[in-house]
């Protein structure tokens, strides 16, 4: 099935109020993500479904009072409890963005751009070309979420299923996630994580990089 925005913003707002909760199992791998990015203080990066926020304060801390951080997100609940935490800390050199993927203006071009657990978007090509097409030559690109692991290996699999239906609208692509951005990115690496139930892939968007062919 494709997927449903209407649905994932259902999905997420009903979602808001524990999420930081359901992600605390995955934060080792938000932490790798972020550490891939390679980021340096003065620079801008994006953070494409940044929901509530989670990644701000790895961000900042990278990046520096000099940099700059944009947030991507279009559910109106999670971007609040994102508002709040940036207010909290007084973190002035954060913009949040309520649209989505395929609707976000960023409002500078960017050095890095961070796609953490956003399934749905990385399975929308024309959302991956419209926020890849506003940033520098050259960006680091990193993603990751979950996907099927080894059909050998079902008990991560079991653990995959109620995870991936609570928090996508579709389980089309599961097996690589990153296909679509492969297209747009000269992808380096590509590592499985948590016993194969989750990916993290990085490379970097290059001017000259031709798409593959579907």
């Amino acid at each position: 099935m494709p997927h449903d925005q209407r649905a994932a913003l259902a999905q997420y707002a009903r979602r808001a109020p524990v999420y930081d909760l359901e992600l605390a199992l995955f934060e080792p791998v938000r932490r790798r993500a972020i550490a891939r990015l390679a980021l340096r203080p003065g620079e801008v990066v994006v953070d494409v479904g940044c929901g509530t926020g989670l990644s701000l304060p790895l961000l900042h801390a990278a990046v520096g009072s000099a940099g700059r951080i944009i947030g991507v997100e279009p559910s109106p609940e999670m971007l609040a409890l994102a508002r709040e935490r940036a207010r909290r800390e007084q973190w002035r050199n954060v913009t949040l963005v309520a649209a989505s993927a395929l609707d976000a203006q960023l409002p500078e071009p960017a050095d890095a751009v961070l796609f953490h657990f956003t399934h749905d978007v990385m399975r929308d090509a024309a959302a991956l070309a419209h926020v890849l097409g506003q940033v520098k030559p050259g960006a680091r690109v990193v993603a990751c979420g979950l996907r099927w692991a080894a059909p050998w290996a079902w008990p991560v699999n079991l653990m995959v299923l109620p995870a991936a239906l609570r928090s996508v609208t579709s389980l089309e692509g599961m097996q690589r996630p990153w296909s679509h951005l492969e297209r747009l990115v000269r992808i380096a690496q590509v590592e499985s994580l948590l016993a194969g139930g989750v990916y993290l892939a990085s490379g970097v968007r290059a001017a000259d990089h031709k798409p593959r062919k579907p």
